[in-house]
C-alpha cells in the first residue's frame, strides 16, 4: 500500500497527485489517500517555508517558477500561482475529502484545477458547490459532512499523525508503511521501494 499525504493548496501536490496513480497501476498497489492541512504540518515543524515567502532568493524563485512549469508541461496540466488568493484555505476542501476517503479523487482533481488553472477561491462554498458538481458529488451532503465533529477530528488527525511520523511538507508519500518520500519528483524512487519491498 502507498499512502499519499496531500493538500489540494499546493501545486506540487497536483503533480504528484496524478503521477502517483499510473505508477501504483503499473505497480498493482493501491492508493490510501491521506488528507490534511499542510498549513498545519508547516506551523508544527516548518516555519522556514514563511520565511522563504516572505523573503525569497530572487533566482531561486525563478527557478522555482521554471521548474513548476516544466513539471506540468510534462504531465498536461495547465498550473499558475493564483494571482488573486494564495495561500488558500483549503479546509473545507480537504474536509471534503476525509469525508470521500478513497473515492475523493475527482473532488480532490477538480480542487486542484479550480485553484491552480482557473484562479478560483476554493475557500468559498459557491466554488466549493461546483467543484462537488464537477466531481458527481452532492453538494448538500458534502457541506453537512464537513460541518461534522467527526470528519474536522480526521483532518485534524491525518495531519497530526504526518508530522508524528515525521513529515514536513505536501506531498508526503509512504511506502510499506515507515518508507517516507517527499515531492512530486520521487516517483521513480517510490517504483524501487515498491519492488524491492517485494523482493523484486
Amino acid at each position: 500500500m502507498i499512502e499519499f499525504f496531500f493538500d489540494c493548496s499546493s501545486p506540487w501536490t497536483w503533480l504528484g497527485f496524478e503521477s502517483i496513480q499510473p505508477l501504483a497501476e503499473e505497480l498493482d498497489v493501491g492508493i490510501a489517500w491521506r488528507p490534511i492541512l499542510v498549513g498545519g504540518v508547516f506551523n508544527a515543524v516548518n516555519p522556514s517555508v514563511y520565511e522563504g515567502r516572505r523573503s525569497p532568493v530572487p533566482a531561486k524563485a525563478r527557478y522555482m517558477g521554471k521548474d513548476l512549469q516544466d513539471w506540468a508541461r510534462l504531465q498536461g496540466l495547465s498550473i499558475r500561482f493564483p494571482p488573486a488568493i494564495f495561500p488558500v484555505n483549503s479546509v473545507k476542501v480537504m474536509r471534503g475529502c476525509c469525508w470521500l476517503g478513497q473515492e475523493c479523487v475527482p473532488f480532490a482533481r477538480a480542487a486542484f484545477r479550480a485553484y491552480w488553472t482557473d484562479d478560483r477561491d476554493i475557500a468559498d462554498d459557491g466554488v466549493i458547490a461546483e467543484i462537488a458538481d464537477a466531481a458527481g458529488v452532492d453538494p448538500d451532503a458534502l457541506f453537512a459532512a464537513i460541518a461534522d465533529d467527526a470528519v474536522k477530528a480526521q483532518l485534524r488527525a491525518n495531519t497530526d499523525e504526518l508530522i508524528a511520523r515525521g513529515g514536513f511538507g505536501s506531498p508526503t508519500i509512504v511506502v510499506g508503511g515507515d518508507d517516507m518520500y517527499f515531492g512530486n519528483d520521487r516517483m521513480p524512487l517510490i517504483r524501487a521501494a515498491v519492488l524491492a519491498q517485494r523482493g523484486g
